[in-house]
């Protein structure tokens, strides 16, 4: 059972938030909830757990309890790995709340087969949704459409573009720059976009444990020219507060970005913000 360091705090205040338009809270490594004026309550690869120490060490605070949720429409993931699909942070969500866990295959394999979701939680096969890029579905009041995404590390990503009245929100997971967002950027008006960023660091390898160079997310150029082919008003960047060895300072974005006709404004965010549209 996941312990968290705030106690229940935060999804309090999510339960009790009564948004205009949309909130959005930022839940540190790549994870977010959205939540709409109707209530409408969207997790994204909310990730609890603490690592594989020595070699992927957590550097901040676990924000709460997934016992704890109690409103929850529906939890979406990006992709297969770990920080993004885990069963002791996710699987308790969908048990006490009855949300649909949406992602693609390669993600939903991992929690019908490798975690045994629903021989381990009160989980329902009926609970899982496989979705793929060109897909649309509807949550409440927000439209969701599934789009690409390239993260070299995994092995089938998505992205998201959730729309609401008040706004866009893209979520791109682990991508690095696409030839395919050219395209997303004419189709979208995305208000806020959520990109990882990182530094490049010595983590020792899944295998062998010996050091190695590795670069996992956006350096300071890539989400810069992410951000600007998509034509984001606002960037969030994530993913820098997370590992110990690749953890950056999302602050230097604003030289980065300074020329660039997009993003138009830079959100920088620690873990337990509310950002709004």
């Amino acid at each position: 059972m996941i312990q968290s360091d705030w106690g229940d705090w935060l999804p309090r205040a999510i339960e009790h938030a009564a948004p205009e338009g949309v909130a959005v809270w930022y839940l540190g490594c790549n994870g977010f909830v959205l939540k709409g004026s109707e209530g409408t309550t969207i997790y994204i690869d909310p990730y609890l757990g603490l690592g594989d120490p020595p070699r992927t060490v957590r550097m901040i605070p676990v924000p709460f309890s997934p016992e704890d949720v109690a409103e929850a429409d529906a939890v979406l993931a990006t992709h297969e790995h770990t920080d993004h699909v885990h069963g002791p942070s996710q699987a308790p969500i969908l048990e006490n709340t009855g949300a649909r866990f949406m992602a693609p295959d390669d993600s939903l394999e991992v929690a019908r087969e490798d975690e045994s979701w629903t021989d381990e939680w009160d989980v329902s096969d009926e609970q899982f949704e496989e979705v793929s890029e060109g897909d649309t579905v509807e949550i409440g009041e927000f439209t969701v459409h599934v789009e690409e995404a390239n993260d070299p590390d995994a092995t089938h990503p998505v992205s998201y573009v959730i729309e609401h009245d008040a706004g866009t929100v893209f979520h791109g997971g682990d991508t690095k720059p696409s030839d395919d967002f050219v395209r997303i950027g004419k189709e979208y008006e995305i208000d806020l976009g959520i990109l990882a960023f990182g530094t490049v660091g010595m983590i020792p390898d899944k295998r062998t444990r010996e050091p190695k160079r590795t670069r996992w997310y956006n350096d300071e150029n890539q989400i810069v020219e992410a951000a600007a082919t998509l034509g984001f008003d606002r960037l969030l960047p994530t993913h820098w507060d997370m590992w110990r060895g690749l953890t950056s300072d999302p602050t230097v974005l604003y030289h980065h970005a300074k020329s660039f006709a997009y993003p138009r404004d830079l959100e920088i965010v620690e873990i337990g913000d509310r950002v709004d549209l």
